[in-house]
């Protein structure tokens, strides 16, 4: 989502100057790729990027390929086959052994019916949504393009009406939370991008702490909406927290105050106040959130469930499952930083539904596989 919103910011500018653009977006691979179906990047006509399609290797053609779809005004489908290290017509030696799909499509800053357009719906509501990306593989063939936005108990948003017979299958990526592409059933050999979005991380943190800091700069950079919640009004500031999106001075009672909890909310736990990290941990197994990190050793979260069985509150296996204690992967951690790094990516790890492990001993794909289904009924 983050690549998103700094493709819809950075569009935001350039539409100030009238600045022409183009939206690069990877819409199919086959075998291996450093970016998956669904990666965009923006092109404006003087040259600027913002996003990736690939770790850098394709950007230099993409340039020039997103710059002719902005001279022609035209939706254009461009394949590069990384399985040839010695392909001379993309003159690249990406050893990626895949072939990557990406549909370029001209933003017409005129019209307000625009990919653009149905990428800012992400932004009004934070819930997840589908998108769909239509395109050809065939020579020649008109390229459809981004052109329907769905999200639940919404009006369906689309551009063009041959695709509304897709809704059966936006409904089921929306409840599988699984992106595909479909092959459907025209002459012209159309497939779709039938692709999931989910909202970005909501991370908030009881504590402002030094050791927050580095937290929070980390966090900011993922993208993520970041919370700060502390009693101390000296320690919850602005200036010692710059890229937080909210910070507010409140007693342990009143930390849930102005949160919305869903799937991609997380908690931490770091005010070094054990009262008031005691008080929001019984706050929160009121509440249906799935993550709550608790800074310390176990010898202090043991304390915490002797305590709150004292208060008549005992901690069930299902609530003990929610709760990361001590929060963190195992990287040998020391520094304030470093902690940071372990917390963020067992939050990351936690969210992608991965262990965290090393890449080293993964047996298959490092990514998921997005799945490709044969014909639209």
């Amino acid at each position: 989502m983050k690549e998103i919103s700094d493709i819809l910011k950075a569009y935001s500018e350039e539409k100030k100057t009238a600045k022409k653009c183009a939206l690069a977006t990877v819409v199919k691979v086959e075998g291996s790729s450093y970016r998956q179906a669904g990666a965009r990047m923006l092109v404006t006509e003087d040259g600027i990027l913002t996003g990736a399609i690939s770790g850098g290797c394709l950007e230099g053609d993409a340039l020039r390929k997103a710059l002719l779809s902005i001279n022609q005004k035209q939706n254009k489908l461009v394949t590069y086959d990384t399985n040839n290290e010695d392909d001379a017509e993309i003159g690249l030696q990406l050893g990626c052994n895949g072939i990557v799909h990406i549909l370029f499509e001209y933003i017409d800053n005129e019209s307000n019916i625009n990919p653009i357009q149905l990428l800012q719906e992400l932004e009004l509501e934070r819930k997840e949504a589908v998108v769909v990306t239509v395109f050809s593989l065939k020579r020649n063939a008109s390229q459809i393009g981004t052109t329907l936005f769905f999200r639940k108990d919404s009006p369906v948003l689309n551009y063009n009406n041959d695709v509304l017979s897709l809704i059966p299958d936006v409904k089921e990526v929306l409840e599988t939370k699984t992106s595909i592409v479909k092959k459907l059933q025209e002459e012209n050999g159309n497939e779709a991008l039938i692709e999931y979005i989910k909202p970005s991380i909501s991370l908030v943190i009881a504590g402002a702490g030094n050791d927050i800091q580095p937290l929070v700069k980390i966090a900011a950079v993922l993208g993520w909406k970041i919370t700060i919640k502390e009693g101390r009004a000296t320690h919850a500031t602005k200036k010692r927290f710059p890229k937080a999106d909210d910070i507010f001075i409140v007693k342990s009672q009143e930390f849930l105050e102005n949160i919305v909890v869903d799937d991609q909310t997380y908690f931490l736990l770091m005010t070094h106040n054990y009262k008031y990290d005691l008080a929001v941990l019984k706050a929160l197994l009121t509440t249906d959130c799935h993550y709550i990190g608790i800074l310390g050793p176990k010898s202090k979260f043991n304390r915490m469930l002797d305590d709150l069985l004292k208060e008549e509150v005992a901690v069930n296996e299902e609530q003990l499952r929610r709760i990361h204690s001590p929060v963190g992967l195992d990287i040998g951690a020391e520094t304030s930083e470093e902690i940071a790094l372990s917390i963020i990516a067992e939050i990351k790890a936690f969210a992608s539904q991965r262990t965290g492990t090393s890449l080293k001993f993964k047996t298959g794909k490092i990514h998921n596989e997005i799945h490709y289904e044969e014909i639209s009924k």
